[in-house]
């Protein structure tokens, strides 16, 4: 099925992320985790394809899993470090094992790598190369409070519009952690002509491991009921993981109810985790 006609249906849709491990020795733990998460009946789930390709090659193997297991499956593919003829390679081989849907991205740039002699410098590229392929869905990253490397809004904005003009068919955010800045951003896209769905992509706080990362790696506007929560339950690994599931719910709820249908979790490969939201929205979902 094309991820597109499930996130365009009339019903909300819930959704997953998972990645792939970085050993050999791992991958077991995560098929395991995967399929367990897979039990749930989610929309859709999306596999990601780690910095650099870093971990790619397991990407299509647990996308076919998936796909075998009854989930409608998204395979991530970034295009940094790659030639035209790997990612026709790439292409060939998940079409042949049934794979329609691909997120499309450029990925991180290595540390230390010249671009200069990089044969994709942006996803609209990739997007544009797997449109010419045929046969995928093709989705996209997009960044509620800009990219990184974005000088201001309006340079993001357009970045996006080329995006979808190159193929693209719909948006999923990285992790935000007020509403409110989706739906201005949704407005800005709306005030361009960005009509592409958007998907909106949540992240469960449920430890002091990630709280460190986002605050490390992050520019997202952090929310003062955001940040009392963390203050109050960061150091209580329970009540963290309770009030992260329950921050990431009300956030869900709110979407829905303001008429965004679609929601993507990134669970982190944590069954228990995707499971407490899904049960926590079973109703509003049904």
């Amino acid at each position: 099925m094309k991820v597109i006609d499930v996130i365009k249906g009339e019903k909300p849709s819930l959704s997953f992320e998972v990645f792939p491990p970085k050993t050999d020795d791992k991958l077991e733990s995560v098929l395991e985790a995967t399929a367990e998460i897979a039990k749930l009946k989610p929309s859709y789930m999306s596999v990601t394809y780690g910095a650099g390709g870093g971990t790619s090659k397991y990407t299509t193997d647990i996308a076919v899993n998936l796909k075998n297991l009854g989930v409608t499956p998204i395979a991530h593919l970034s295009c940094i470090s790659s030639t035209k003829a790997d990612i026709k390679s790439k292409l060939t081989e998940l079409k042949e094992k049934g794979i329609e849907n691909i997120l499309a991205l450029r990925g991180d740039i290595p540390q230390g790598m010249s671009l200069d002699h990089l044969e994709y410098h942006y996803a609209s590229e990739l997007t544009k190369e797997i449109r010419d392929f045929g046969g995928f869905c093709i989705g996209g990253a997009c960044y509620p409070e800009n990219h990184p490397e974005s000088p201001n809004s309006a340079a993001d904005i357009e970045s996006l519009k080329i995006k979808v003009e190159s193929g693209c068919e719909y948006l999923t955010t990285q992790m935000f952690f007020d509403n409110n800045i989706l739906y201005n951003f949704m407005y800005r896209l709306y005030r361009a002509g960005v009509n592409v769905p958007v998907v909106a992509g949540i992240m469960p706080v449920t430890n002091p491991a990630q709280i460190k990362r986002i605050c490390s790696i992050s520019q997202q506007a952090l929310p003062q009921r955001f940040l009392r929560l963390v203050d109050r339950y960061g150091d209580n690994p329970k009540a963290m993981k309770q009030a992260g599931i329950a921050y990431a719910t009300e956030q869900i709820i709110d979407l829905y109810a303001n008429g965004l249908n679609a929601v993507h979790v990134y669970s982190m490969n944590k069954p228990d985790v995707a499971e407490a939201i899904q049960k926590n929205i079973s109703e509003i979902i049904a």
